[in-house]
């Protein structure tokens, strides 16, 4: 009985461990399908770099068909275009970042496809969250971001970069000048302007005035003469009158 016991025990713990992987990868399959992202050029303020992604599938009776990808700060929606992508698949901008998707694609087949950007943002990581969309309309969110080594359920595709190689400098300008420029030009040029007219109106006034008071004396000069010459006469026609009679 012993030695019975002993020889079936080696075969019992074989089907405990075969049993004990089964159940592993069982449990292991949802959680092993996940989104990642590398680089050409993973350095912080790289130009024209190419991102390549990839999500798995995970769905075992629909394709994916759409990816929304939230871009990381540093990255302008408008800074991005498609490389490579699944047949018949187009990007286009949001206000966060970009979809890209097209036909769905078949069942099991992980979705890649790449992108340009036209510059890295100067920062250590970058994560892009992304939400997976399937045919039948299941969506996979990976949009969570590891912090302090912490695993995560749902982790998003993160980019670690490295250090900006030297002198490189951003090559986009900040978007704000351009609006503060705007912003102020437009009343100082009224304000330049508007003390102009009042300038402008004075001297008229001032020149009206000037012309007017100089046509005045004139006329009264003419007046005074005139005025003088009569009396002039008149004294001289008394006088001569006075000499006749006497």
């Amino acid at each position: 009985m012993n030695r019975s016991h002993t020889r079936l025990q080696p075969h019992t713990l074989g089907l405990a461990a075969v049993g004990a992987l089964v159940l592993l990868g069982v449990a292991a399959g949802p959680a092993a399908a996940h989104a990642e992202v590398t680089a050409s050029d993973p350095r912080a303020l790289a130009e024209n770099v190419t991102l390549s992604f990839t999500s798995e599938a995970e769905s075992e009776t629909a394709g994916i068909a759409e990816l929304r990808v939230v871009l990381p700060k540093g990255i302008a929606p408008d800074a991005v275009a498609v490389k490579d992508a699944p047949k018949e698949w187009k990007l286009t901008a949001t206000p966060d970042g970009y979809t890209i998707g097209g036909p769905a694609l078949a069942t099991g087949t992980d979705a890649e496809y790449s992108i340009t950007v036209r510059q890295l943002p100067d920062e250590k990581s970058l994560a892009f969250k992304t939400l997976e969309t399937y045919g039948d309309g299941k969506v996979s969110r990976w949009i969570e971001v590891p912090t302090n080594g912490e695993k995560v359920d749902n982790p998003a595709p993160v980019l670690e970069l490295k250090a900006a190689a030297p002198g490189a400098r951003p090559i986009a300008p900040s978007p704000s000048p351009t609006p503060t420029t705007g912003s102020v030009a437009s009343p100082v040029q009224p304000s330049a302007e508007a003390p102009g007219a009042p300038v402008a109106s004075a001297s008229a006034r001032a020149t009206g005035e000037e012309e007017s008071s100089g046509s005045t004396g004139a006329v009264a000069g003419v007046i005074a003469a005139v005025l003088l010459l009569a009396a002039a006469g008149s004294f001289w026609w008394v006088r001569r009158n006075r000499r006749q009679a006497g």
